[in-house]
């Protein structure tokens, strides 16, 4: 029985090592598999006939054009809040979102007792201060022959100058909420006042209706000055030498490709983003209303003499959103390589990759070919 219970043992551990045996080997390939499937052989016959051709980059001093993506911001600086410092009802406004204003143009009307109330205690100290001054004229004329105590000259110097206060304080609220004091008499004193626009630009939102009474705090327009609507373009860590403070460039939307407008780079910020890129900031010198925040533009920069690898454009191909080279590993063996592409001009492209320099031999001419070719033998595995 012993005997019988120690060869059941035996077979049971010799069948689980067998197991764990064709486990390990059914699972080696998958993974040389995943290792290599960036390599592509072809025959002589078949480079021959597929029209490969192989050599190595050159290194060139390359000028073209950098394109960037952004969008059309509004710096803080840009954007303007119109208030009131006095409370009052909306009478009228003829003001719509996206409407353009002039510096100086009426956005609104408000209307308030406290008005007539401010104009009304302006006139009433101006003509307490004239009063004033003709006693302070009197009163010194009397002291100068003694015919008056210095005590009262005194007095009437001081309830001039306490009236000149008084009235100048008034006239300045008045211009600040613009009444102008100088022009403001008796018969044309107004229970209403206008708003006006601080700036050239473009009303961007309302936050008030007709009959709506508004306090000081209350921001009533929101404007957006025409003159400082920035482009934001974003651009790669390695691209950020080839930019620098006044370079010009040409932007133009997707939809609209062929209609450009210029401007000029005025900041390069220095700080990377979580995806490597940095903010370039650029002022337009031709500019359109169309051209709301938020809208998405490319931005072509001009970058010349630079020393950098290069080669054919058709050395290059692209796939899942990345850019790649073939090595040549000899005998009909090639490598796919990542690359990051630079500058085009004149049909030669600009690589930078690990490990290739110009004694790298490359696939110069038809590289489709070999990345067709890993494809398909990726979609038959």
């Amino acid at each position: 029985m012993k005997r019988f219970i120690i060869s059941t043992l035996c077979l049971w551990v010799v069948v689980s090592c067998g197991k764990n045996s064709n486990t390990e080997t059914t699972q080696t390939p998958a993974k040389a598999d995943s290792t290599t499937r960036q390599l592509v052989s072809f025959t002589s016959q078949q480079l021959h006939s597929v029209g490969i051709e192989v050599g190595r980059p050159e290194r060139e001093t390359v000028s073209g054009v950098l394109t960037l993506q952004g969008k059309v911001t509004i710096p803080p600086q840009g954007m303007v809040s119109v208030s009131f410092p006095l409370g009052g009802y909306l009478k009228s406004t003829d003001m719509l979102a996206g409407m353009i204003v002039r510096k100086g143009q009426v956005l609104a009307q408000l209307e308030d007792m406290q008005y007539i109330q401010l104009q009304q205690d302006y006139l009433t100290a101006k003509e307490r201060f004239l009063l004033a001054v003709s006693e302070y004229n009197r009163q010194r004329d009397l002291n100068a022959t003694k015919a008056s105590s210095d005590k009262v000259y005194q007095q009437a110097k001081s309830e001039m100058e306490s009236q000149r206060i008084l009235m100048n304080a008034l006239g300045q609220k008045l211009e600040v909420i613009g009444i102008n004091p100088a022009k403001l008499q008796a018969d044309n004193i107004s229970r209403s006042i206008v708003i006006r626009s601080p700036i050239n630009g473009v009303v961007a939102k309302i936050n008030a209706n007709v009959g709506k009474y508004t306090a000081p705090t209350d921001i009533l327009f929101e404007l957006v000055d025409l003159r400082d609507i920035h482009l934001v373009l974003n651009v790669f860590e390695k691209d950020l030498a080839k930019l620098s403070v006044g370079q010009q460039l040409m932007a133009y939307t997707n939809g609209e490709p062929n209609r450009r407008f210029r401007a000029e780079i005025i900041l390069v910020n220095k700080n990377l983003n979580q995806d490597r890129m940095a903010e370039v900031q650029c002022h337009f010198k031709d500019y359109s209303v169309s051209l709301v925040p938020g809208t998405f533009m490319n931005g072509d920069v001009s970058v010349n003499n630079k020393q950098a690898l290069t080669v054919p454009e058709a050395a290059i191909v692209r796939w899942e959103n990345k850019a790649y080279v073939f090595t040549d590993q000899g005998n009909g063996t090639f490598n796919m390589v990542e690359v990051v592409p630079g500058l085009l001009n004149q049909g030669k492209q600009q690589i930078e990759g690990r490990g290739i320099t110009d004694q790298t031999k490359l696939v110069l001419k038809n590289a489709y070919a070999l990345l067709m070719k890993i494809k398909n033998a990726e979609a038959e595995g």
